[in-house]
């Protein structure tokens, strides 16, 4: 739950930086997997995480521009750059932008009526589901997926510990 900003400050910068390290193990020829040949691919899944940041936080009023159905850019390292840029924008912007008192104020997000803390929550859980369903393209991708809450798979051998299925 968000009572402060500094809550999601707090928050943010802990689940911005797991969102990078999974963004960081993403590798060009990587981006075009798929679930299934409908599906989305692992490069539109980081482009949307990304590209979410302006897009929600202008729409509540913040100082972002954006682009709709701006186009997935064709290397990963571009994708973890904007990432990192726009995060730490974001951070930047509600510290200096909102205070706490005004968390319970009511904001028009996408024609429903959302208080701005319960937007910061949606927009940090938004962002979880969305990495959750980059790991899963990732390991059919080949790659190695970096811990975030813990452990890897491959990273326990690292604690002296056997591999967890």
């Amino acid at each position: 739950m968000i009572r402060s900003v500094k809550d999601f400050l707090n928050d943010y910068k802990y689940l911005s930086e797991g969102t990078i390290k999974i963004m960081r193990a993403l590798t060009d020829e990587s981006l075009n997997q798929k679930v299934y040949s409908e599906g989305r691919t692992l490069g539109f899944l980081a482009w949307h995480i990304t590209s979410t940041i302006p897009e929600m936080f202008s729409k509540a009023g913040l100082p972002f521009n954006y682009e709709e159905d701006s186009p997935v850019p064709a290397t990963a390292s571009s994708i973890v750059s904007e990432y990192e840029k726009l995060s730490n924008e974001v951070a930047k912007i509600i510290s200096q932008e909102w205070s706490d008192s005004m968390l319970d104020d009511d904001l028009n997000m996408y024609g429903q009526v959302w208080k701005r803390g319960d937007m910061l929550q949606g927009f940090m859980v938004h962002e979880i589901h969305h990495r959750g369903q980059m790991t899963v393209l990732m390991r059919q991708a080949g790659l190695k997926v970096p811990g975030v809450y813990g452990p890897a798979k491959e990273e326990w051998a690292s604690y002296g510990m056997p591999e967890q299925k």
